[in-house]
Formats: structure tokens, sequence, C-alpha cells
């Protein structure tokens, strides 16, 4: 049986509703246990899902008890910081099989004392793995982001050679995740400059990441293609992932195909499974009952079909 923890992200926002509902719609699953972190104000979104309900305080209770799939073992507390990272090193010590985060705003990060941005600084430090990339899954086409959360004037400087050539890698390892007809397809990465450059009239970047793609003898990688016609439908069927040079650049697209009703993001490089929301806290809906829990089934059922066997 393998455990399964899912941190429900800021209480003021829309994580613990979308993971309520989320569980709801899939219900128990054989073979796989959840242990949900919540905030005590979250109580009732809880209530009438189809699982028996056991509330912990800790992690470490938790884990104390035989895991069953048809059982939800809630771990009630008030810092979502906390909840990523015992979840974390739980999983470091494979005390859990795998992790999926709900939205978690940077600034509560701050508040609760650490440096980090994000989830992906937060499990990098932890995992002691020097460079994540964070990966997107969609319905229509696959994501994986060279850079991130670096500011837009930073970008032309971080993507040297080996950022270049561990973007490509980490497309590849998510590409090995797809379908075998997506796993047939090349990748593609999307240029820096407007027309990719336009062999060097608008920048020389995209010079330097053609000759870096062209000493990569695998995986194949199509590329730098031009930004604003990249992520084109025709494209969608011709590419297995795109790499995108920048945040924006790769979230923009998924984003707008996607929305909050598809995809999940998931860390490569991590020494364990990690999937995600595609979207933020959303606070201005949360408690409204407004929010669409599609992207966190899509991160609980990414989660386990990476986890097979484990």
């Amino acid at each position: 049986m393998k455990r399964i923890a899912i941190t429900t992200g800021d209480q003021d926002g829309i994580g613990p509703e979308v993971t309520a509902k989320a569980l709801r719609e899939l219900g128990p699953i054989k073979g796989a246990s959840f242990i949900v972190f919540r905030g005590s104000s979250s109580a009732k979104l809880f209530e009438r899902l189809p699982f028996k309900r056991k509330i912990c305080s800790s992690l470490e209770d938790a884990l104390d008890l035989a895991p069953r799939s048809d059982e939800l073992v809630e771990v009630v507390g008030d810092n979502p910081v906390d909840w990523v990272e015992n979840a974390a090193k739980a999983c470091l010590r494979k005390d859990l099989q795998g992790l999926v985060t709900g939205p978690l705003s940077k600034t509560l990060i701050r508040k609760s004392g650490r440096k980090d941005l994000g989830h992906t600084e937060i499990l990098a430090r932890l995992s002691k793995t020097p460079v994540l990339y964070q990966g997107y899954l969609g319905q229509e086409f696959h994501v994986v982001l060279a850079t991130a959360h670096l500011p837009l004037k930073d970008v032309s400087r971080r993507l040297r050679p080996r950022v270049v050539k561990g973007a490509v890698f980490a497309a590849d390892l998510l590409r090995s995740c797809l379908p075998r007809r997506k796993r047939k397809l090349p990748l593609a990465f999307v240029g820096l400059n407007p027309h990719a450059g336009e062999e060097g009239l608008l920048g020389r970047e995209d010079l330097e990441i053609r000759r870096v793609l062209s000493r990569i003898k695998a995986p194949e990688t199509a590329g730098p293609l031009v930004p604003d016609a990249a992520f084109s439908p025709a494209n969608w069927k011709k590419y297995s992932v795109f790499i995108a040079s920048y945040h924006d650049q790769g979230l923009i697209p998924f984003k707008m195909i996607h929305g909050q009703s598809r995809g999940a993001q998931i860390s490569l490089g991590l020494p364990f499974v990690r999937t995600s929301v595609d979207h933020g806290t959303a606070k201005e809906i949360a408690g409204r009952n407004l929010a669409n829990p599609g992207s966190m089934k899509d991160a609980v059922q990414w989660c386990l079909r990476l986890t097979k066997g484990l």
C-alpha cells in the first residue's frame, strides 16, 4: 500500500476546497492511501468525503497508522510551509511514496522565515538537488521551463549551455512518462528572442541555444522555435514536450489552454515523485464554492501513475 501526502497550501486560498472536491470525485483508490495536511478552519470541507476519516496532530502519528485505501488520514496544523517540509522529508526517508502540493503563496513562505521563493526551491534545498526543473503535464501539450522563478532581465544570463542541456534532459525525463505515441515525438526548444533571434539580428542567445542543441546526440530536439508560433495547435501533435526559455513564455500558453480544469506540475530531478496543481491560491474566490478541482485531480492521478509499483 503506497502512501501519498497532499498538502492543501494557504488556508485562505482555494487549496483546501480543490483538495476536498478532488478526493470526493476520485474516492478510495485500491493500493493507495492519502494523508492530507490541512488547517482546522477547513474541517467542514472534508466531512462528506467517501472515506473513513482519521484525524492526527502530527505526521508521525499519521505514519503510525496502518494504511488503508478506504481511510483518509488528516494531519491538522497551522503552518502550511511546515507541512511541505515534513512531507518532503518523509518522502526522502521513503515513509511516503509521493507528494501532491496545493497552491502555496510566496508571501506565506517568506513570512515563515524561509528564504525560498516557492515549492521548487524548498524541495531543492531539502533534497540537496542542485537544479530542479518544472514540468507541466496537460491534455493538449506538455512544457518544461528552462528557467523559472527569475526576473526577466536575468534570463539571458542564466541560459548557459549547462542549463540548456539540463532542460533538454529534464524534458526527456518528462517524455518518458507519456503514452507511447508521445514518447516517439521529438522535443522542441522555444527560442528566447522574437523570431528566435532572426539569425542574430534580434539577439545572439538563440544562436548559442542552437549550437548547444546541435551537440546533444540524444534526445532529438528541434529548435529554437520562433516563440510567437511555437505553441500553435499544429505543433501539439508534432512535438512531445516544449522547453520554454523562461517562466511566462511556457506558462501563459499552458494556462490559457488548460486553465484550472486540467493540467498538473511535476518537479523533475527530485529523488521522489512530487506533483502539484498548476494554479495559484485564487484567494478572491476562496470560500465561495467556485474553485474547479480539475488540476488537483490531475495532480493526484499523475502522482499515482508515476509511483506505480512503489
